[in-house]
């Protein structure tokens, strides 16, 4: 089982519960230890004297804030554990928020709070149960690790979820730091938006992040795998050009049209030898479904998943000739 990276208690009104944070993810990225070109010698971060280039060990090492000219004012860890020894341990929720309030740029990472013993489930259950029924988050601020942090406390299923979140100072103002907004100079209305919001139903699903995997990470471990066998990899394709502002109508009506299920009309017609031609290829790839329509990064999932050798290689239209014709053989 997991350990609580904290201890200490949830407060709301007069009701406490202890509880204990768990961190809710893990990174799944491949990692590179960094060498030298041209050899196989490691490249090591240390920390080192600036003074003697001497290294230097981790419980040598205390703070100390810069007041310019080489002076410093010395902190110890402790000291900064005893300005605020009960914040320390309070979870102190101070008021509630719709959920749907606050901008998703302000959170930062998530962590599960369990409670710290059966005796103190039904507690916890209540305020989780009462936070999911009324759909807000509770607002609260707390020490960990000698920094104070702004939080959300929400619930899923069966738990309560925090989210540490930036303070308002460190989030930037986009119409200060972007060069290029709408501003009001550009409205959208008429046709266009009414298609735009055509194509968001019809391209609308249910959340199910199970259905999506990180398909860069299987590229680099293939990567990695075909160069070690000697093989050349085969780049991605460039990304589409941006949509001509003349021609934006008539490719929202197209999305829409695709979106439901229906095939464009085709512009000129197409001779029956062609049509021959498209069936046949539709019917390599796979039955009624068009893999051709599909993205590069999904043909990769499901090749992936399928096991079809030398994937790595194989570029958007190749990735979806092996598939169908693996289909075809089974």
């Amino acid at each position: 089982m997991a350990r609580p990276i904290w201890t200490g208690v949830v407060t709301f009104g007069l009701v406490t519960v202890p509880v204990g944070l768990y961190t809710a993810t893990e990174d799944h990225t491949v990692h590179f230890h960094q060498l030298q070109r041209g050899t196989s010698d490691r490249v090591r971060n240390r920390r080192v004297n600036e003074r003697t280039g001497e290294e230097v060990s981790t419980d040598e090492i205390i703070k100390g804030y810069d007041l310019g000219g080489g002076d410093y004012v010395v902190v110890e860890p402790e000291e900064l554990e005893e300005i605020a020894p009960g914040r320390s341990k309070v979870i102190d929720m101070v008021g509630f928020v719709d959920l749907g309030e606050i901008e998703p740029v302000y959170f930062d990472r998530t962590y599960y709070v369990a409670p710290r013993g059966m005796e103190y489930l039904k507690v916890y259950e209540l305020l989780r149960a009462a936070l999911e029924r009324a759909d807000k988050a509770g607002v609260a601020t707390f020490t960990m690790r000698n920094k104070e942090y702004l939080t959300a406390l929400r619930a899923q299923k069966d738990v309560l979820v925090l989210h540490t979140m930036h303070w308002a100072d460190e989030v930037r103002d986009p119409h200060r730091e972007l060069d290029v907004l709408p501003g009001g100079q550009v409205k959208a209305t008429g046709q266009e938006l009414r298609t735009a919001q055509q194509l968001i139903d019809a391209l609308s699903i249910d959340w199910r992040p199970e259905d999506y995997r990180d398909v860069f990470e299987e590229r680099v471990k293939d990567l990695v795998d075909a160069k070690r066998q000697g093989e050349e990899i085969v780049g991605e394709a460039a990304p589409p050009e941006a949509t001509n502002v003349i021609d934006l109508m008539e490719a929202l009506r197209t999305s829409v049209e695709r979106a439901r299920g229906k095939k464009p009309e085709q512009k000129p017609e197409q001779k029956p030898e062609q049509k021959g031609k498209e069936k046949g290829k539709r019917k390599r790839q796979g039955g009624g479904e068009d893999l051709a329509s599909l993205s590069r990064d999904e043909l990769y999932r499901r090749a992936s998943e399928a096991g079809v050798p030398g994937r790595s290689k194989m570029n958007r239209e190749q990735l979806a000739d092996a598939l169908g014709k693996q289909r075809t053989a089974a």
